[in-house]
């Protein structure tokens, strides 16, 4: 049995390297890949979804999540992206956050938006 691909559009572009990070995703949550991950301040090297609402370094995006984790039962490790250019559509956020909250933090951090469009 042969395994079929579908593309899922998160990277938007190869004209800025997309380098990877080892992440932890903190406990509680079950993400999808191209998850916006923030930092949590408390503890470092620790990410959580990035929700605008919070003030404990969640509000701050760093990294988008290159493969999906379900850290339901406790923290995980993961990989993220540092760098790169992705699709703005195929991102996630927690509810009432929205790329134009976070793109500017994004964008300083070398993490580039770029819609994709089908043909």
């Amino acid at each position: 049995m042969s395994e079929s691909y579908t593309p899922d559009k998160l990277i938007a572009g190869n004209d800025f390297p997309a380098l990877l990070v080892a992440v932890i995703i903190a406990a509680g949550q079950n993400l999808a890949r191209g998850a916006v991950l923030a930092e949590i301040t408390a503890t470092p090297g620790t990410y959580e979804l990035v929700d605008k609402a919070e003030a404990d370094g969640a509000q701050t995006p760093k990294l988008i999540l290159a493969e999906a984790v379900d850290a339901t039962d406790g923290a995980l490790p993961g990989v993220a992206y540092r760098t790169g250019i992705f699709n703005p559509d195929a991102l996630s956020f927690t509810a009432g956050t929205v790329i134009a909250d976070v793109q500017a933090a994004l964008d300083a951090r070398c993490i580039f938006m770029r819609t994709v469009r089908t043909l």
